[in-house]
């Protein structure tokens, strides 16, 4: 299925609960990645080919990613003191 979406910020996670996503906007999203009991926070500009299809799959909801929220992305920048 494949929608436009225009509202921004939107939250995406992969499906094992691992990796979760705020998307900015079309080019720009943050990364919650975490590994046993650590996370990481990284910020990404998609500038070539395959990190701009990587946002067009977070957002059309791609086989593996899962639509998240503002409160679950906020809470593990919290729990993992990353913001």
């Amino acid at each position: 299925m494949s929608h436009k979406v225009t509202d921004f910020p939107q939250y995406r996670k992969l499906s094992n609960e691992k990796v979760f996503y705020r998307i900015r906007d079309d080019r720009n999203f943050d990364e919650i990645q975490i590994v046993g009991s650590r996370a990481s926070l990284f910020s990404m500009e998609a500038k070539q080919y395959p990190e701009i299809l990587k946002i067009q799959d977070l957002l059309s909801l791609a086989e593996g990613f899962l639509e998240s929220n503002e409160d679950e992305f906020n809470a593990l920048l919290k729990q993992y003191n990353l913001g």
